[in-house]
């Protein structure tokens, strides 16, 4: 995905348009499209943010490496913000992904992911019912207002399910991981503790010793 999203820049220049494209799991910004080929500003790898929205401000959300780099955004409009939101969570749950009917130990990784993603739509989706709301109770209702945020409202619905969907998946793998290989470091703690497994004692003459033998 591409395309312009509003830039944070500093409190001299405030709000600027960036050229952003997401690919490969990488968020990169260009000073404008007509400047890609002179390189880029900056980079974020998706994997390593976290990505949220502003209870505030329907157009902004911020994708941010915590203690080390942010992007602060704005879109130019809700659905735009939308795409973004739905792209950006998407690069982040798709990275590390593993077959549906296996699981490794880094799949944990992609469950806590995909918990931060539900908390992300969680909080888009108090947004939009916020903005349902108040298109329904002005008087007379704005039709267009209401459309539009029942519109996203239903979008944000069908990912949040998907969503929570992929994270049962990946909960109920670890869970199958988790019993086979408690039931084999049970058996194994079981057979090294065992009086009967244990070595035959060496005698000096590097024999092992015989438990038929007639005492000294």
């Amino acid at each position: 995905m591409e395309g312009v999203l509003w830039k944070w820049t500093n409190y001299w220049t405030g709000w600027q348009p960036r050229w952003f494209v997401l690919n490969d799991g990488v968020l990169v910004y260009y000073k404008s499209q007509e400047e890609v080929n002179q390189g880029c500003k900056g980079s974020l790898k998706i994997t390593a943010c976290e990505i949220s929205v502003s209870q505030a401000d329907p157009l902004r959300l911020d994708v941010t490496v915590p203690g080390e780099q942010h992007f602060y955004l704005r879109a130019s409009t809700s659905q735009e913000r939308q795409q973004w939101l739905v792209a950006l969570g998407s690069a982040k749950a798709c990275e590390g992904l593993t077959t549906k009917d296996t699981y490794i130990p880094e799949e944990r990784d992609s469950l806590k992911s995909k918990r931060s993603e539900l908390r992300l739509y969680c909080d888009l989706l108090m947004q939009q019912v916020h903005s349902v709301k108040d298109a329904a109770t002005q008087a007379p209702p704005d039709v267009e207002k209401l459309d539009e945020s029942t519109h996203l409202l239903t979008a944000t619905c069908d990912t949040f399910i998907s969503t929570l969907e992929e994270c049962l998946r990946l909960a109920k793998a670890e869970f199958n991981y988790q019993l086979p290989h408690s039931a084999i470091d049970k058996a194994l703690n079981g057979y090294n503790h065992d009086p009967s497994h244990s070595p035959a004692p060496i005698s000096p003459s590097g024999r092992k010793s015989s438990r038929s033998s007639s005492r000294m």
